[in-house]
């Protein structure tokens, strides 16, 4: 149940989180248009896309990992039969992938509780808050923890997707 629990969390931010390409990608049609066309380029244009796709990057973690996407060195267990491949990767969640996440979470809340209190903002042409990204980045540091948990309890349980 709990795995179904994440895994569909994962799978639903992951789907809603992907239409923000399809929105900076009309953005930056805009802001070329604008400036090679009209020769009238936007103050905001690069701020605000650049915002929307470390959004998008960040926000994407724990549903790459529920459809194993992430990068990987399979070269060292490729050889492995399924079952020794299972257990490297069972022990590879608590040594390398848990301590990972959990840093990844504290400090990025710290990060990001420390720009909330600032009122940080860009510091292009325009100022747009920059507090709204940091705390996503907490946001997909937990989602990816979790997802990490959903891994690793199919791994032990031998469970598929």
């Amino acid at each position: 149940m709990l795995i179904k629990i994440i895994d569909g969390l994962n799978e639903a931010v992951g789907r809603v989180v992907s239409c923000v390409a399809a929105i900076f990608a009309v953005l930056i049609l805009f802001d070329v248009v604008m400036r090679y066309v009209f020769h009238l380029p936007t103050r905001w244009g690069f701020d605000v896309t650049k915002q929307l796709f470390g959004f998008y990057f960040i926000m994407l973690g724990g549903y790459a990992l529920r459809h194993q996407s992430h990068v990987r060195v399979d070269l060292l267990i490729e050889r492995l039969t399924p079952t020794w491949r299972r257990w490297v990767e069972v022990l590879g969640y608590p040594i390398f992938f848990f301590p990972f996440a959990w840093i990844f979470m504290s400090k990025s809340y710290e990060f990001a509780l420390r720009s909330w209190k600032q009122g940080e903002t860009t510091y292009g042409a325009v100022q747009l808050p920059v507090y709204p990204l940091k705390m996503a980045m907490t946001v997909a540091a937990v989602l990816l923890f979790i997802q990490g948990v959903s891994e690793f309890l199919k791994l032990v349980l031998n469970k598929e997707n």
